[in-house]
């Protein structure tokens, strides 16, 4: 596993890649260990049986949530966000089989593994034809591969106004508001924030650099609103009164406590979700992103392209999920037309009978 995370470093994946990539393959060794079978003996019954495990096993991931949270797979009234399953989400099911298939390709290829490998494998096309047929008729090819489950398909969902006045509201720290400011105004993922150094700011562009996903850590601009500027100076002079002056190459954001150390995600998904518990919300750093987009789509000036580079997506037709109408509005649209007065019809006159027409019909006399 360490030679393949190796590999994976090589090949210019980043430390969390290699980390989830890690994660998977712990994932089916602890299984394979739980049924007795060596990793080189595993056949695809394994892999089925493996996949039936993840849908009905708990995750431990959840185990975090507090008893007073709500019901897993439950709705939130103020953001109409569905809270996390108890499970394994099928996104995680599926990300599990890349993860296996790619380490029993790897393995094969240098010979140090089996011949064929546990998880069937994809068709070119990224489809497979339907075993389950009449013989007498063609195949039809499936969407997805054996194994792989079905992905709820769900728009970007935007924070509320209400609710993020009351997020704002519940932030106690000029560090904080920064931090949330700069997530709504420039659209950067939690990793990519939390990785800027004291230099990356620059106020007077109103830009922020940070380091990209999947282009091989390069760094690049992203804007930011002036008040997220605003409180980053009130930030940075607080940090000075207490005697900490970082360096230009050193991490932007810090703890509050000392020994002051740099900010890490688990300590700011910790802060929010104490918020969250305030407000009544389950809000994630990622729906400020989406928040961004779906307003930047919103505004008749801002392109579509312009959208793009705002949030960094590397095809188009990523960016043109912002299209799609939201839940709330199309309900909205719909309760108007429910809501619409109905024009009334106008009543009727009764007959009535040109008098020219009566005498082609009847004759003059």
């Amino acid at each position: 596993m360490l030679f393949r995370s190796r590999e994976l470093l090589a090949c210019g994946n980043s430390p969390a890649s290699c980390r989830s990539y890690g994660y998977g393959l712990l994932r089916w060794f602890r299984f394979l260990t739980s049924v007795g079978v060596l990793w080189g003996r595993a056949s695809r019954a394994e892999t089925r049986d493996f996949v039936l495990w993840l849908r009905a096993a708990h995750n431990p991931a959840r185990d975090r949530r507090r008893p007073s949270a709500p019901a897993a797979g439950s709705v939130n009234p103020r953001t109409g966000k569905p809270y996390l399953q108890a499970g394994y989400a099928p996104a995680t099911i599926n990300h599990a089989l890349s993860v296996i298939a790619a380490f029993y390709d790897f393995h094969s290829q240098i010979g140090q593994g089996p011949m064929v490998s546990p998880v069937p494998p994809r068709s070119r096309s990224g489809r497979r034809p339907n075993a389950h047929h009449n013989p007498l008729e063609p195949f039809h090819l499936s969407r997805r591969g054996i194994y792989r489950q079905k992905q709820p398909d769900r728009p970007p969902r935007a924070v509320p106004d209400d609710v993020l006045d009351d997020l704002f509201g519940q932030v106690g720290c000029n560090r904080d508001r920064a931090l949330f400011s700069m997530f709504l105004s420039s659209g950067t993922r939690a990793a990519e924030l939390l990785g800027m150094t004291v230099a990356d700011a620059h106020p007077g562009d109103g830009r922020i650099y940070v380091r990209t996903k999947g282009l091989g850590g390069a760094k690049e601009a992203c804007p930011a609103a002036p008040e997220a500027f605003a409180w980053l100076a009130l930030y940075l002079g607080e940090l000075a009164d207490a005697g900490h002056r970082p360096e230009p190459d050193e991490p932007l954001w810090w703890t509050r406590r000392h020994p002051l150390r740099p900010l890490t995600y688990p300590a700011l998904r910790a802060v929010l979700t104490r918020i969250n518990e305030r407000i009544g919300a389950n809000i994630s750093l990622h729906d400020l992103r989406h928040t961004l987009g779906l307003r930047l789509i919103s505004d008749p000036e801002v392109t579509l392209v312009d959208v793009q580079q705002v949030m960094r997506h590397r095809q188009i037709t990523t960016t043109g999920v912002y299209l799609r109408p939201r839940a709330d509005e199309v309900i909205a649209k719909v309760h108007e037309h429910y809501t619409r007065p109905k024009p009334q019809p106008r009543p009727l006159d009764g007959w009535s009978y040109d008098l020219r027409d009566l005498a082609d019909v009847f004759g003059s006399g």
